[in-house]
Protein backbone atom coordinates (compact mmCIF):
# COMPACT_ATOMS: atom_id res chain seq x y z
CA UNK A 1 0.00 0.00 0.00
CA UNK A 2 1.52 3.18 -1.08
CA UNK A 3 0.47 6.73 0.68
CA UNK A 4 1.76 10.33 -0.71
CA UNK A 5 1.87 13.29 1.11
CA UNK A 6 3.53 16.64 1.21
CA UNK A 7 5.48 16.57 4.33
CA UNK A 8 6.03 13.13 6.96
CA UNK A 9 6.85 13.88 10.37
CA UNK A 10 8.22 11.26 12.46
CA UNK A 11 7.62 11.61 15.97
CA UNK A 12 4.09 13.09 17.71
CA UNK A 13 6.38 14.78 20.79
CA UNK A 14 6.51 17.90 21.34
CA UNK A 15 8.16 18.54 18.49
CA UNK A 16 6.43 16.53 16.40
CA UNK A 17 3.09 18.50 17.67
CA UNK A 18 4.94 21.87 16.95
CA UNK A 19 5.97 21.36 13.84
CA UNK A 20 2.84 20.09 12.94
CA UNK A 21 1.11 23.48 14.45
CA UNK A 22 3.17 24.95 12.16
CA UNK A 23 2.23 23.23 9.11
CA UNK A 24 -1.17 23.44 9.59
CA UNK A 25 -1.23 27.34 9.95
CA UNK A 26 0.00 27.81 6.20
CA UNK A 27 -2.79 24.77 5.04
CA UNK A 28 0.49 22.23 4.06
CA UNK A 29 -0.80 19.28 4.30
CA UNK A 30 1.50 16.65 6.07
CA UNK A 31 1.16 13.42 7.52
CA UNK A 32 2.26 12.89 11.38
CA UNK A 33 3.37 9.32 12.73
CA UNK A 34 4.20 8.15 16.23
CA UNK A 35 5.70 4.42 17.13
CA UNK A 36 4.14 4.63 20.52
CA UNK A 37 -0.07 4.18 21.29
CA UNK A 38 0.04 7.84 22.38
CA UNK A 39 1.82 11.28 22.04
CA UNK A 40 4.66 12.50 23.87
CA UNK A 41 5.17 9.02 25.80
CA UNK A 42 8.02 10.20 27.68
CA UNK A 43 5.59 12.74 29.34
CA UNK A 44 2.93 10.00 29.65
CA UNK A 45 4.63 7.29 30.45
CA UNK A 46 8.32 7.77 31.27
CA UNK A 47 8.45 10.50 33.44
CA UNK A 48 8.37 10.72 37.38
CA UNK A 49 5.79 11.29 39.28
CA UNK A 50 6.93 14.87 41.07
CA UNK A 51 8.26 16.36 37.85
CA UNK A 52 7.55 19.90 36.95
CA UNK A 53 9.03 21.94 33.65
CA UNK A 54 12.33 23.24 35.20
CA UNK A 55 11.76 26.58 32.84
CA UNK A 56 9.06 29.34 33.76
CA UNK A 57 6.44 28.76 31.33
CA UNK A 58 7.10 32.02 29.30
CA UNK A 59 10.00 29.70 28.17
CA UNK A 60 8.08 26.44 27.66
CA UNK A 61 5.12 26.91 25.06
CA UNK A 62 4.86 25.71 21.58
CA UNK A 63 4.09 28.05 18.61
CA UNK A 64 0.51 29.65 18.65
CA UNK A 65 -0.41 28.43 22.12
CA UNK A 66 -0.50 30.10 25.65
CA UNK A 67 -0.44 28.46 28.76
CA UNK A 68 -3.86 29.41 30.64
CA UNK A 69 -3.74 32.22 32.09
CA UNK A 70 -4.20 30.67 35.74
CA UNK A 71 -1.31 28.19 35.12
CA UNK A 72 1.42 27.66 37.69
CA UNK A 73 4.49 29.30 36.70
CA UNK A 74 6.70 25.69 36.55
CA UNK A 75 4.09 23.80 35.21
CA UNK A 76 3.35 20.21 36.68
CA UNK A 77 4.08 16.92 34.37
CA UNK A 78 0.43 16.09 34.03
CA UNK A 79 -0.62 19.62 33.58
CA UNK A 80 2.17 20.24 30.89
CA UNK A 81 -0.18 16.49 29.46
CA UNK A 82 -3.32 18.57 28.94
CA UNK A 83 -1.54 21.29 27.64
CA UNK A 84 -0.09 19.03 24.92
CA UNK A 85 -3.83 17.58 24.23
CA UNK A 86 -5.61 21.31 24.19
CA UNK A 87 -2.68 21.36 21.69
CA UNK A 88 -3.03 18.55 19.58
CA UNK A 89 -6.99 19.32 19.74
CA UNK A 90 -6.63 23.24 18.72
CA UNK A 91 -4.83 22.30 15.99
CA UNK A 92 -6.73 19.65 14.97
CA UNK A 93 -3.64 17.19 14.74
CA UNK A 94 -4.12 13.52 13.96
CA UNK A 95 -1.30 11.26 14.59
CA UNK A 96 -1.08 7.39 12.67
CA UNK A 97 -0.22 5.75 16.42
CA UNK A 98 1.41 2.59 16.74
CA UNK A 99 3.23 3.17 13.40
CA UNK A 100 6.98 2.39 13.65
CA UNK A 101 9.20 3.63 10.87
CA UNK A 102 11.26 0.99 9.37
CA UNK A 103 13.35 3.09 6.77
CA UNK A 104 13.76 6.38 5.00
CA UNK A 105 15.10 6.60 2.12
CA UNK A 106 15.80 9.76 -0.24
CA UNK A 107 15.41 8.14 -4.15
CA UNK A 108 17.23 10.54 -6.25
CA UNK A 109 15.54 10.22 -9.57
CA UNK A 110 11.46 10.72 -8.42
CA UNK A 111 13.04 13.77 -6.08
CA UNK A 112 10.71 12.43 -2.85
CA UNK A 113 11.63 10.60 0.49
CA UNK A 114 10.58 6.71 0.23
CA UNK A 115 9.48 5.80 3.72
CA UNK A 116 8.32 2.24 4.93
CA UNK A 117 6.12 2.00 8.07
CA UNK A 118 4.73 -0.79 9.72
CA UNK A 119 1.36 -0.68 11.61
CA UNK A 120 1.99 -2.56 14.83
CA UNK A 121 -1.37 -3.63 15.34
CA UNK A 122 -2.47 -5.08 11.66
CA UNK A 123 1.51 -5.62 10.46
CA UNK A 124 0.67 -4.18 7.57
CA UNK A 125 3.41 -2.10 6.11
CA UNK A 126 2.86 1.23 4.39
CA UNK A 127 4.76 2.75 1.74
CA UNK A 128 4.94 6.49 2.22
CA UNK A 129 6.30 9.14 -0.43
CA UNK A 130 6.72 12.65 0.44
CA UNK A 131 8.83 15.81 -0.63
CA UNK A 132 9.79 16.83 2.64
CA UNK A 133 10.79 14.37 5.37
CA UNK A 134 11.05 16.07 9.32
CA UNK A 135 13.03 13.93 12.12
CA UNK A 136 10.87 14.68 15.14
CA UNK A 137 11.37 11.63 17.04
CA UNK A 138 13.51 12.86 19.82
CA UNK A 139 16.80 12.87 21.69
CA UNK A 140 15.05 10.69 24.09
CA UNK A 141 14.31 7.97 21.89
CA UNK A 142 15.77 5.54 23.90
CA UNK A 143 17.23 4.70 27.43
CA UNK A 144 21.24 5.07 27.99
CA UNK A 145 22.95 3.24 30.33
CA UNK A 146 26.39 3.39 30.87
CA UNK A 147 29.01 0.32 30.40
CA UNK A 148 30.00 -1.26 33.79
CA UNK A 149 31.50 -4.20 34.45
CA UNK A 150 29.59 -6.95 36.04
CA UNK A 151 25.97 -4.57 36.01
CA UNK A 152 24.13 -8.31 34.61
CA UNK A 153 25.05 -9.63 37.65
CA UNK A 154 23.88 -7.03 40.03
CA UNK A 155 20.97 -8.99 42.68
CA UNK A 156 19.31 -5.70 43.07
CA UNK A 157 16.94 -3.77 41.04
CA UNK A 158 18.36 -1.84 38.42
CA UNK A 159 16.32 0.71 36.13
CA UNK A 160 16.88 3.60 33.71
CA UNK A 161 15.00 6.62 35.08
CA UNK A 162 12.63 5.99 32.43
CA UNK A 163 10.74 3.51 34.47
CA UNK A 164 11.15 5.39 38.18
CA UNK A 165 7.85 7.05 39.36
CA UNK A 166 8.37 6.97 42.97
CA UNK A 167 10.60 6.48 45.65
CA UNK A 168 6.92 5.28 47.62
CA UNK A 169 8.11 1.42 47.29
CA UNK A 170 12.09 2.06 47.85
CA UNK A 171 11.30 3.69 51.79
CA UNK A 172 14.25 2.01 53.87
CA UNK A 173 16.06 0.37 51.26
CA UNK A 174 19.76 1.23 50.47
CA UNK A 175 19.77 3.16 46.64
CA UNK A 176 21.67 4.29 44.31
CA UNK A 177 21.11 7.17 41.70
CA UNK A 178 23.93 7.36 38.88
CA UNK A 179 24.00 11.04 37.18
CA UNK A 180 23.67 14.37 38.76
CA UNK A 181 21.90 16.02 36.15
CA UNK A 182 18.01 17.43 36.64
CA UNK A 183 16.92 14.46 36.41
CA UNK A 184 19.27 12.32 38.83
CA UNK A 185 19.18 15.17 41.49
CA UNK A 186 15.44 15.15 41.89
CA UNK A 187 15.06 11.30 41.71
CA UNK A 188 17.89 11.46 44.76
CA UNK A 189 15.41 13.80 46.34
CA UNK A 190 12.64 11.50 45.98
CA UNK A 191 14.01 8.52 46.92
CA UNK A 192 15.11 10.10 50.12
CA UNK A 193 11.99 12.32 51.00
CA UNK A 194 10.13 8.57 51.14
CA UNK A 195 12.83 7.30 53.24
CA UNK A 196 15.32 5.63 51.37
CA UNK A 197 19.20 5.96 51.90
CA UNK A 198 20.16 7.61 49.22
CA UNK A 199 23.73 8.01 47.63
CA UNK A 200 24.19 9.83 44.12
CA UNK A 201 26.72 9.49 41.69
CA UNK A 202 28.36 12.42 40.63
CA UNK A 203 30.26 12.33 37.32
CA UNK A 204 30.61 15.86 35.99
CA UNK A 205 31.20 19.30 36.78
CA UNK A 206 27.89 21.29 37.35
CA UNK A 207 26.07 24.42 38.31
CA UNK A 208 23.47 24.29 40.82
CA UNK A 209 21.07 27.09 40.54
CA UNK A 210 17.65 27.51 41.85
CA UNK A 211 14.31 28.03 39.30
CA UNK A 212 14.31 31.78 40.18
CA UNK A 213 18.46 32.47 39.18
CA UNK A 214 17.78 30.80 36.28
CA UNK A 215 14.40 32.55 35.23
CA UNK A 216 16.38 36.11 35.94
CA UNK A 217 19.02 34.86 34.38
CA UNK A 218 17.03 34.49 30.63
CA UNK A 219 14.85 37.20 31.30
CA UNK A 220 18.24 39.21 31.48
CA UNK A 221 20.13 37.66 29.00
CA UNK A 222 17.90 39.25 26.04
CA UNK A 223 19.26 42.66 27.09
CA UNK A 224 22.49 42.00 28.94
CA UNK A 225 25.20 40.31 27.35
CA UNK A 226 25.65 36.47 27.90
CA UNK A 227 28.97 36.45 30.18
CA UNK A 228 27.86 39.51 32.12
CA UNK A 229 24.55 37.41 33.22
CA UNK A 230 26.64 34.37 33.87
CA UNK A 231 28.93 35.89 36.56
CA UNK A 232 25.50 37.31 37.95
CA UNK A 233 24.40 33.94 38.14
CA UNK A 234 27.16 32.41 39.38
CA UNK A 235 27.45 34.66 42.16
CA UNK A 236 24.02 34.59 43.24
CA UNK A 237 24.56 30.71 43.46
CA UNK A 238 27.97 30.65 45.11
CA UNK A 239 26.05 33.13 48.07
CA UNK A 240 23.08 31.11 48.04
CA UNK A 241 25.07 27.56 47.78
CA UNK A 242 28.55 28.03 49.68
CA UNK A 243 31.49 25.93 48.45
CA UNK A 244 29.90 22.61 47.07
CA UNK A 245 33.28 20.95 46.54
CA UNK A 246 33.88 19.50 50.07
CA UNK A 247 30.36 17.88 49.16
CA UNK A 248 31.70 16.63 45.65
CA UNK A 249 30.11 18.52 43.68
CA UNK A 250 32.03 20.94 42.01
CA UNK A 251 31.18 23.80 39.29
CA UNK A 252 32.14 24.57 35.78
CA UNK A 253 34.18 27.29 34.51
CA UNK A 254 31.83 28.37 31.30
CA UNK A 255 28.83 29.84 32.99
CA UNK A 256 25.67 27.89 32.99
CA UNK A 257 23.89 30.38 30.02
CA UNK A 258 27.14 29.85 27.89
CA UNK A 259 27.36 26.43 28.71
CA UNK A 260 23.68 26.06 27.63
CA UNK A 261 24.27 28.07 24.11
CA UNK A 262 27.41 26.04 23.29
CA UNK A 263 26.74 22.60 24.37
CA UNK A 264 23.14 22.21 25.22
CA UNK A 265 23.90 21.10 28.63
CA UNK A 266 21.74 22.75 31.33
CA UNK A 267 22.13 23.39 35.02
CA UNK A 268 20.90 21.57 37.54
CA UNK A 269 18.13 23.38 39.23
CA UNK A 270 18.23 22.49 42.90
CA UNK A 271 14.59 21.11 44.52
CA UNK A 272 16.46 20.59 47.74
CA UNK A 273 18.61 18.01 47.01
CA UNK A 274 21.79 20.20 47.96
CA UNK A 275 20.35 21.18 51.28
CA UNK A 276 20.28 17.07 51.98
CA UNK A 277 23.38 16.60 50.88
CA UNK A 278 25.13 19.08 53.05
CA UNK A 279 23.32 17.33 56.64
CA UNK A 280 24.18 13.97 54.88
CA UNK A 281 20.96 12.52 54.32
CA UNK A 282 22.37 12.12 50.62
CA UNK A 283 26.06 11.05 50.28
CA UNK A 284 28.08 12.02 47.28
CA UNK A 285 30.10 9.11 45.56
CA UNK A 286 32.74 8.64 42.87
CA UNK A 287 31.92 6.78 39.34
CA UNK A 288 31.42 3.31 39.81
CA UNK A 289 34.44 0.88 38.85
CA UNK A 290 32.58 -2.40 39.41
CA UNK A 291 29.87 -4.53 40.89
CA UNK A 292 29.75 -7.61 42.40
CA UNK A 293 26.36 -9.07 43.72
CA UNK A 294 24.74 -5.94 45.58
CA UNK A 295 27.81 -4.68 46.23
CA UNK A 296 29.54 -1.58 43.86
CA UNK A 297 33.11 -0.51 44.20
CA UNK A 298 33.73 3.23 43.00
CA UNK A 299 36.94 4.80 41.55
CA UNK A 300 38.37 5.27 45.07
CA UNK A 301 37.92 1.29 46.11
CA UNK A 302 34.78 2.30 48.17
CA UNK A 303 32.21 -0.55 48.60
CA UNK A 304 28.59 -0.14 49.66
CA UNK A 305 25.60 -2.46 49.11
CA UNK A 306 22.77 -1.31 47.15
CA UNK A 307 19.19 -2.59 46.84
CA UNK A 308 18.60 -0.70 43.45
CA UNK A 309 20.18 1.42 41.54
CA UNK A 310 18.63 4.35 39.23
CA UNK A 311 20.37 5.35 35.86
CA UNK A 312 19.69 8.91 35.28
CA UNK A 313 22.27 8.93 32.80
CA UNK A 314 20.18 10.52 29.50
CA UNK A 315 18.84 8.98 26.21
CA UNK A 316 20.22 9.06 22.51
CA UNK A 317 18.62 9.46 19.37
CA UNK A 318 17.51 6.32 17.47
CA UNK A 319 17.33 8.50 14.17
CA UNK A 320 19.96 6.90 12.64
CA UNK A 321 18.35 3.22 12.87
CA UNK A 322 16.05 4.20 10.10
CA UNK A 323 17.32 6.99 8.04
CA UNK A 324 19.38 5.64 5.20
CA UNK A 325 19.98 9.17 3.63
CA UNK A 326 20.90 11.70 6.90
CA UNK A 327 24.35 12.51 6.21
CA UNK A 328 23.96 15.92 5.11
CA UNK A 329 21.94 16.75 8.87
CA UNK A 330 22.82 13.96 11.38
CA UNK A 331 26.27 12.76 12.90
CA UNK A 332 26.94 9.39 14.10
CA UNK A 333 25.06 9.65 17.11
CA UNK A 334 21.69 10.51 15.20
CA UNK A 335 22.56 14.44 16.89
CA UNK A 336 22.80 17.57 14.17
CA UNK A 337 25.88 18.11 12.50
CA UNK A 338 25.66 21.73 12.64
CA UNK A 339 25.07 23.72 15.87
CA UNK A 340 22.70 25.71 16.57
CA UNK A 341 20.86 27.96 15.99
CA UNK A 342 21.85 26.00 12.06
CA UNK A 343 21.38 22.50 12.62
CA UNK A 344 17.56 21.81 11.55
CA UNK A 345 18.06 21.69 7.76
CA UNK A 346 19.65 19.09 5.88
CA UNK A 347 19.99 18.45 1.98
CA UNK A 348 16.86 17.52 -0.30
CA UNK A 349 14.06 18.68 2.19
CA UNK A 350 15.45 17.22 5.25
CA UNK A 351 14.28 18.65 8.48
CA UNK A 352 15.22 18.12 12.28
CA UNK A 353 12.88 19.48 15.00
CA UNK A 354 13.69 19.19 18.57
CA UNK A 355 17.29 17.59 18.23
CA UNK A 356 19.47 20.63 19.43
CA UNK A 357 19.33 19.99 22.96
CA UNK A 358 17.35 23.32 23.78
CA UNK A 359 14.09 22.57 25.33
CA UNK A 360 10.51 23.45 24.62
CA UNK A 361 12.14 27.14 23.29
CA UNK A 362 14.45 25.47 20.83
CA UNK A 363 11.31 23.41 19.64
CA UNK A 364 9.18 25.92 19.12
CA UNK A 365 12.21 28.04 16.85
CA UNK A 366 12.75 24.72 14.69
CA UNK A 367 9.48 24.19 13.92
CA UNK A 368 8.93 27.78 12.87
CA UNK A 369 11.83 27.52 10.83
CA UNK A 370 10.75 24.40 9.14
CA UNK A 371 7.26 25.52 8.40
CA UNK A 372 8.87 28.89 6.84
CA UNK A 373 11.40 26.99 4.77
CA UNK A 374 9.10 24.27 3.01
CA UNK A 375 6.18 27.16 2.50
CA UNK A 376 8.61 28.83 0.25
CA UNK A 377 9.66 25.55 -1.52
CA UNK A 378 5.98 24.62 -1.62
CA UNK A 379 4.80 27.63 -2.82
CA UNK A 380 7.31 27.51 -5.59
CA UNK A 381 6.56 23.95 -6.26
CA UNK A 382 2.46 24.83 -6.29
CA UNK A 383 3.59 27.95 -9.03
CA UNK A 384 5.36 25.61 -11.23
CA UNK A 385 2.49 22.77 -11.98
CA UNK A 386 0.15 25.61 -12.59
Amino acid sequence: MEEHTIVLIVGAGPAGLATAACLAQFSIPYVIMEREDCSASLWRNRAYDRLKLHLAKEFCELPHMSYPADAPTYIPKDQFVKYLDSYIERFDIHPKYNTDIKSCTYDEGKECWISLACDAVTSRVVRYKSKFLVVASGENSAANIPVIPRLHDFAGEAIHSSLYKSGTAYSGKNALVVGCGNSGMEIAYDLATHGANTSIVVRSQVHIMTKEIIRLGMTLVQHTPVNAVDDLLVRMSKFLFGDLSKHGIVRLETGPLLLKEQTGRSAVIDVGTVGLIKKGTIKVLRNISKINGNVVEFEDKKESSFDVIVFATGYKSMANTWLKNGESMLNNDGLPKKEFPNHWKGANGLYCAGLARRGLAGIAIDAKNIANDILSSYDMHRCETN
